[in-house]
């Protein structure tokens, strides 16, 4: 025990903790970087130096970090009430308030949309399983069961449980998983910018992607194929706004064959696009959602899938028969969870955070483009709300350029992300971000540019 104590925090890391997405060579060389507080956008190392977290942690802490109105909503809710199960038709006030409010908000800001109900859950990668699990009980219970393949994307990310990660379309997550399940099948990725061809229209892009989607459909068999995964935009895989017209010609697709549409807006909920939900800002029409990261800031680790009428009338009408259905979580609905969902969504409302996503994004895109556009080894900048992409080009394939521009950025105090699927250092702040914060980060990241050149040069040679 005495031994024990005498270790550092680092060396306590190195010999106990087994870290999430992370290399365990790295972390055995060179430790782990430990953060001790954060307020607003600022988050703080133990070495006391301070950072611009333009991630928002992983695109999650919506409304900013050390927001009391959030941490005092679920200290009233540990107390009151801290767990309830909701099996066996059991319930909470906070649980029941947060559905009925999800449901009315998605509706009413969605075109279209018909949504009938709300399960939750605890991350995206479990909304994405149910996701999976419910379409093959819809499509079991309608006396159909051949239709329980998914098709998603390649370069997409849907999180990294065995199902989930089977849907997720970055093949580095799949290595040595035995993934993807054969269920799964991945179709073309919507990146016009690296994926169109010379001379190709934006819409001659579009319609080749349906092009294959059709093909793939024709090949696997349009009464096998169960659903289909997309996120409104990729965020993971590179930030890729959906080309023009692309949702509407998919969902006609869809339709024709009778497939269900899986909006999985994990990242893109809650005013990341400048919008409540990335379906509005998109056109997507999906009969279920996928929702998780902005429903609590990540105050609490809490997810919810909106399901359609179109799914819910069949689970309803076959429930005498069928009995319990056989879905759920020990956390589902954590009533201290729902408190503070509740209390992030009247933050988000009461200061106007998606209206500030929609003008503060254009500053955020304008300073990047005006401090690195005109670098040498940047290909693309674009974004939509506090979603934002730096994409690199022009190196080796396999060459990780992104990579050296994010560790010189941490350096120069602005967190960005490095993607793992293209050559993309992402922004996605909290949105309570102001425009001297946007100003300030973007100035570091060119400085960081500049200071990452010369291995950026070694890397072209």
């Amino acid at each position: 025990m005495t031994e024990r104590a005498n270790l550092s925090l680092i060396q306590m890391d190195q010999m106990s903790f087994f870290h999430p997405v992370s290399s365990i060579s790295d972390l055995q060389k060179n430790g782990p970087t430990i953060y001790t507080s954060a307020k607003g956008v600022t988050v703080t190392r133990d070495t006391g130096e301070t950072q611009l977290d333009m991630g928002a942690g992983l695109w999650c802490v919506n409304v900013g970090y050390g927001r009391k109105e959030l941490v005092e909503a679920g200290a009233e809710a540990l107390q009151n009430l801290s767990f309830q199960h909701f099996f066996a038709g059991a319930s909470a006030e906070p649980t029941i308030r947060l559905a009925d409010r999800l449901l009315n908000l998605y509706r009413d800001t969605v075109p279209g949309s018909d949504m009938a109900r709300v399960f939750f859950g605890t991350s995206g990668s479990d909304a994405n399983d149910t996701a999976v699990k419910l379409v093959n009980y819809y499509n079991n219970l309608r006396g159909k069961p051949s239709k329980k393949k998914i098709i998603a994307r390649e370069g997409a990310y849907h999180g990294l449980t065995l199902a989930s990660g089977s849907l997720t379309g970055i093949k580095s997550y799949h290595t040595a998983f035995d993934m993807p399940l054969d269920t799964v099948r991945h179709t073309s990725c919507a990146h016009y910018f690296k994926y169109g061809k010379e001379g190709e229209s934006e819409v001659a892009y579009t319609d080749r992607l349906i092009a294959d989607l059709e093909a793939m459909i024709a090949a696997e068999g349009a009464d096998t194929i169960g659903a289909f995964i997309a996120e409104p935009v990729m965020g993971t895989g590179g930030v890729f706004l959906p080309p023009e017209g692309y949702f509407e010609k998919l969902q006609a697709v869809l339709d024709k064959h009778d497939i269900l549409l899986i909006a999985d807006e994990v990242i893109t909920g809650f005013g990341r696009t400048g919008k409540w939900f990335g379906s509005e800002t998109c056109g997507m029409r999906p009969d279920i959602v996928s929702l998780a990261k902005g429903l609590t800031s990540a105050y609490f680790p809490m997810s919810a899938s909106i399901i359609s009428n179109r799914m819910w009338e069949v689970f309803e009408g076959a429930s005498e028969e069928m009995g319990v259905l056989m879905h759920g979580f020990t956390y589902s609905g954590h009533p201290v969870g729902a408190a503070i969902a509740l209390a992030n969504l009247d933050v988000l409302e009461k200061e106007n955070m998606v209206d500030r996503s929609a003008t503060l994004g254009p500053v955020l895109l304008e300073a990047l483009r005006s401090r690195v556009g005109d670098s040498p080894f940047v290909g693309d900048i674009r974004g939509v709300g506090l979603m934002i992409a730096v994409e690199f080009s022009g190196f080796p394939e396999g060459a990780a350029p992104h990579k050296i521009v994010a560790k010189h950025a941490a350096k120069m105090g602005v967190l960005t992300r490095a993607l793992p699927f293209l050559p993309v250092t992402s922004f996605s702040p909290p949105l309570c971000v102001t425009e001297q914060e946007i100003i300030e980060a973007a100035d570091r990241y060119a400085r960081a540019l500049d200071a990452a050149t010369p291995e950026l040069e070694a890397l072209m040679t």
